[in-house]
């Protein structure tokens, strides 16, 4: 199962800024650790999109609350739990589980 996190920035791109390497070091240990698949900024840059591989939606927030933007409130989120069919192998495939 996966989930796809949007988030919005709250605050203008300089402040964002500020965070951003944080935020970014964190995310590369989620992908590490087989927890997301990918992540990146939106165009235009109003915000980001992370791609979570999960096995219950419940691992979503402790997640995303140990995020530096999340832990600074410096973004709102919406979540989609997914459940991909078509395509699904390849997607899978894209990291190995941890």
């Amino acid at each position: 199962m996966y989930a796809f996190v949007a988030l919005k920035y709250l605050y203008p791109l300089e402040r964002i800024s500020k965070t951003l390497d944080a935020h970014r070091a964190y995310l590369r240990e989620l992908h590490a650790q087989g927890k997301m698949v990918c992540s990146g900024p939106f165009v235009p840059r109003e915000g980001g999109g992370l791609l979570l591989r999960i096995d219950d939606p419940a691992e979503i927030a402790p997640l995303l609350a140990k995020d530096p933007y999340h832990m600074e409130k410096l973004v709102a989120d919406t979540i989609y739990v997914w459940d991909p069919n078509i395509g699904r192998e390849g997607l899978d495939g894209l990291l190995p589980r941890k």
